[in-house]
């Protein structure tokens, strides 16, 4: 869920200034997976804009605090929430660790990169949720060190319904700046897209891997 309406519609607003978020109905993007969409996302790029990325860490570490009261520490996601995770740990005057996708097969074998102890409470920052699985890979690792997880925050979701049963299932809970549903609303209010472009994109988000645009 979205942290709050206002806090939305101004991350979406920042994220399309800087095209993080670039929406493309008449020639879609192809993501990893193989999927067909008409929007893609990039959220590092915010790094590159100093008043945006002040407003981001800011913005999430006054939510993480009113929400989930502050933890012992920040963990992020590897690799597009390392810097905004170091980010929004520098606010709060936290450590920081982050979590790789896998171990290390070389060295100290780590997945998690930094010192943090059996016991301790982390709430995990998260650029980008689709499905959720890379994300909640990352909670398992923590889970798996002894360490408490409090909740995820991320800059964005695309809002699936595989999401939301993914965390569900793994008992995470999840708050957002922003969703596909806000950010839908600032681009026809801003004449980013037209209201044709607004059914395909509407109509990508309800059956994201079978879509088509053609």
């Amino acid at each position: 869920m979205i942290f709050n309406k206002d806090t939305a519609k101004q991350t979406a607003k920042v994220l399309l200034e800087a095209n993080a978020i670039k929406l493309s109905p008449k020639t879609p993007f192809t993501w990893a997976s193989g999927w067909k969409s008409p929007i893609y996302c990039d959220n590092r790029i915010i790094l590159s804009f100093p008043n945006i990325r002040n407003y981001v860490k800011t913005t999430m570490a006054a939510h993480i605090e009113k929400t989930y009261g502050k933890p012992d520490a920040i963990a992020g996601v590897a690799t597009g929430a390392i810097g905004i995770g170091m980010l929004v740990a520098d606010v709060l005057n936290l450590p920081f660790v982050y979590v790789r996708p896998d171990a290390k097969g070389h060295g100290r074998k780590n997945q998690i990169e930094g010192a943090i102890e059996k016991g301790k409470t982390v709430v995990v920052v998260e650029d980008l949720i689709s499905t959720g699985k890379s994300s909640l890979k990352a909670v398992d690792a923590l889970r798996t060190a002894g360490v408490n997880i409090k909740g995820m925050v991320a800059i964005f979701t695309y809002g699936f319904e595989v999401a939301k049963l993914n965390f569900e299932k793994e008992n995470v809970n999840l708050n957002t700046l922003s969703n596909y549903e806000n950010l839908l609303e600032q681009a026809l209010q801003t004449n980013y897209i037209t209201n044709e472009e607004l059914g395909t994109l509407t109509e990508w988000n309800t059956n994201p891997s079978e879509w088509n645009a053609i």
